[in-house]
């Protein structure tokens, strides 16, 4: 195993990136968990400490002055005239007397009652207040449409091991059977048959990193222990293949004095529950995103940060089924907290990341990036999530308070991103999951109560 240390970071407190649905989605096998943020990094010169809120410091609650659409509803009122008829005689004609119409009283006439006004698209409606899981926790979207939670940190920054079920049917929480090991920062990939892949991760802030994984079945309620990993890591991703195999790529050991990032990727065989170590990336990095292509199993690799703790501005092309992957080729900007997006197209939006606004297309078709229109907002550990009508839904972000709480669309015909309405909450650091009935739902550190508890959001588009 080949790792690269570094002296310049200070602590362990890096989110994972993406939210469960802001990288490939829950459809490509590829759940991300939110992880703890690191403060002690510098970005090009700029200290990520005074960007992004530390674990359980409950900053960032501003609220952004995101528009609403509005519906208006014109109703035609029809009013009813009556008419009066006239009797003659067929005995003596007699002159005609002259004409005098009766003019009735005029009247007020009464507007019939408005019909039911539609609900507004565009907004969210808060779901429940739930217990602080702090970070590191994964949300995965079950076949059944059930959101899987697992992990994350409680009192004192000590990891969790339980874990619970939402039924976006009845928008109802109930837990469900408890982790082996307590972790924070692991991933958590849905496989072919159901099951949910749970691996690595931390099982308190900077120290003993796991090498372990349990598999949940959703049939039980119950996880239970599968192969160890070749190499302990956590801020990992995991994605799924077409053989029905997980690749778990990057992530590190902590920065407890050194920086490790793991170089190496591992491939899951859910036949065998065996890990098998994979060449890996060509350059270790972590906090990067991996979105599967398609056809195919290549996974495009995007920014992150290098042993230095500097954000990179390269991207690589992973080949895991071959064992190949490409030279590094420049993006249009560094990023790090950014978002990768499979559009419906195939291209793949990658937008945001610290301080940034900025957004770029990556085309497989010719292997390059194209620039796109910029967000309203600069985000970073934002979440990113893709709508059933192709959309994709930017919210929060810990870059700057006041776009804690917006949200915004971006187009891909226009290639712009337009507003939407504004989260019940402002969340720097969520996830969300785009489920079957094409809402969203989003899940995070509510930071109104000051960060001390989580909720839970629907966003109708």
């Amino acid at each position: 195993m080949a790792e690269t240390v570094c002296e310049l970071c200070q602590d362990d407190q890096r989110p994972a990136g993406i939210g469960a649905s802001g990288g490939p989605g829950p459809g490509w096998g590829t759940i991300l968990a939110a992880r703890p943020q690191r403060t002690g990094r510098r970005v090009k010169g700029v200290s990520v400490r005074n960007l992004m809120p530390g674990r359980g410091s409950g900053c960032g609650s501003g609220r952004g002055s995101g528009k609403r659409a509005a519906v208006v509803v014109a109703t035609a009122v029809v009013l009813a005239v009556g008419l009066s008829g006239c009797a003659y005689t067929t005995d003596t004609p007699s002159p005609s007397p002259a004409f005098s119409p009766t003019v009735e009283p005029s009247r007020t006439p009464t507007p019939s009652p408005l019909p039911p006004q539609p609900k507004p698209s565009g907004t969210f409606t808060r779901i429940a207040t739930l217990p602080s899981r702090g970070d590191g926790y994964s949300a995965t979207l079950l076949k059944d449409g059930r959101v899987l939670i697992v992990g994350g940190t409680g009192d004192g920054y000590k990891a969790l091991a339980t874990a619970e079920l939402f039924d976006p049917r009845t928008g109802t929480f109930t837990p469900t059977g408890s982790m082996i090991l307590a972790r924070t920062a692991h991933s958590a990939t849905l496989m072919d048959d159901g099951r949910v892949l749970v691996a690595g991760g931390a099982s308190t802030e900077n120290q003993d990193f796991l090498g372990s994984a349990e598999i949940y079945d959703p049939a039980t309620g119950k996880f239970s222990p599968t192969g160890l990993m070749v190499t302990p890591r956590e801020s990992q991703t995991g994605t799924l293949l077409s053989d029905g195999r997980v690749v778990l790529i990057g992530g590190d050991q902590g920065c407890r004095g050194a920086c490790k990032i793991i170089r190496p990727a591992e491939i899951f065989d859910p036949k065998t529950g065996i890990f098998s170590e994979d060449s890996g990336l060509r350059y270790p990095r972590a906090g990067h995103t991996a979105t599967r292509l398609l056809p195919g199993d290549t996974i495009l690799i995007v920014g992150g940060d290098d042993p230095s703790g500097l954000a990179l501005a390269t991207a690589e092309i992973y080949d895991p089924i071959h064992a190949t992957r490409t030279d590094t080729f420049p993006t249009m900007d560094s990023r790090y907290g950014h978002t990768a997006t499979r559009l419906l197209d195939g291209k793949v939006l990658i937008a945001g990341g610290l301080t940034r606004s900025t957004a770029e297309l990556f085309d497989p078709a010719t292997g390059e990036f194209h620039a796109t229109g910029s967000m309203n907002s600069s985000r970073g550990f934002h979440t990113a999530t893709l709508l059933s009508d192709g959309r994709v839904l930017m919210a929060g972000g810990a870059s700057v308070p006041a776009s804690a709480a917006t949200a915004e669309l971006y187009n891909p015909t226009t290639n712009t991103f337009g507003p939407t309405g504004s989260m019940t909450t402002g969340r720097p650091s969520h996830l969300a999951v785009a489920l079957a009935d094409g809402r969203v739902f989003l899940i995070g550190r509510d930071m109104a109560s000051g960060g001390t508890s989580d909720s839970a959001e629907f966003y109708q588009p």
